[in-house]
């Protein structure tokens, strides 16, 4: 298990290498960030030449990015154009988006697993149906329909909950914001947990722990479930990089000031450094959880062993 650990975290550094440099190269073909921050105007050209001495960005884009990199692994990954450290964007913004995240997760445990395991195991019987056609509705359906539909319901005609969520974003308040966000990721969930157990229903070790007289909630969970999640875990492991990084739409949506937020203003603003901060810290993100998968599958299958 250790060597395993190390190996895979070996395996990190270029991967982390290589889509810092891509999102770097990616960002600067954007276009000229200090002609962006000027806008329609003609920006002053001595105003012009400090602003490109004071960001780096005189320099060829392989030394700006070899700059970039020796300051990401100082813990500093710039400063905005309006003289905010990234770093100080990050520690509002990163919190807010996790317990966002946190709450869509939940939701795809909870209600996509549940509601999969049912259908699975009533397989082709009228609720196994009505749930299949719920789901292909909500994978269908963009986001920024799902989200703009709850809030009106929900915000505005039945007042159940405040349409925007306040800037302090607790978690109350991020509770119909997350089930918006998870809701096609949800949709995914309840899809495989119900092909992986009706496949599993009819595999011998079921049958056998059937035959043994075990109850039948034992069955379910301790040798039914457990099988059945590798999966499922392999799919939310994956979608939480890409939760974080893709909550722009339901951030924009709820006005919460979280990563998308932060993504959206710097894409908007031709704003790199900012851009390009966020982007690495959810590469991290998306990398660690991957790693956290690939060891919950030794816990959830024995089967399993890392050389």
């Amino acid at each position: 298990m250790g060597r395993y650990v190390i190996r895979r975290l070996l395996q990190m550094i270029p991967v982390f290498i290589g889509a810092t440099l891509l999102i770097f190269l990616m960002v600067n073909v954007m276009g000229d960030p200090i002609a962006g921050l000027c806008g329609d105007r003609t920006c002053d050209p001595a105003t012009e030449e400090r602003l490109r001495q004071d960001f780096g960005l005189d320099k060829p884009v392989w030394q700006q990015y070899l700059t970039y990199m020796g300051h990401v692994f100082t813990g500093d990954f710039g400063t905005a154009f309006n003289g905010q450290k990234v770093i100080d964007l990050m520690s509002t913004a990163f919190p807010i988006t996790l317990r966002l995240t946190i709450v869509a997760i939940a939701f795809e445990i909870v209600l996509g697993i549940v509601l999969g395991v049912l259908t699975g195991l009533r397989r082709g019987r009228p609720v196994d149906t009505s749930v299949l056609m719920l789901t292909l509705v909500v994978i269908a359906v963009p986001t920024f329909v799902t989200g703009l539909l709850a809030q009106l319901l929900f915000g505005v005609k039945w007042r159940i909950v405040e349409p925007s969520v306040s800037p302090a974003a607790p978690l109350d308040e991020l509770i119909l914001p997350g089930l918006v966000l998870a809701s096609v990721s949800l949709a995914y969930v309840t899809r495989l947990t119900r092909s992986s157990i009706a496949e599993n229903v009819r595999s011998d070790y079921v049958r056998t722990a059937v035959a043994k007289g075990l109850p039948r909630h034992r069955v379910i969970t301790r040798h039914l479930l457990r099988n059945s999640l590798i999966p499922v875990i392999t799919f939310i492991g994956t979608d939480i990089g890409a939760l974080m990084g893709g909550a722009i739409v339901t951030e924009r949506i709820f006005n919460i000031h979280g990563v998308g937020f932060q993504l959206y203003q710097g894409i908007l603003r031709q704003n790199t450094q900012t851009v390009v901060g966020f982007v690495t810290v959810l590469v991290i993100v998306f990398l660690v959880a991957n790693l956290l998968v690939d060891l919950l599958y030794a816990v959830l299958d024995p089967r399993i062993r890392y050389a």
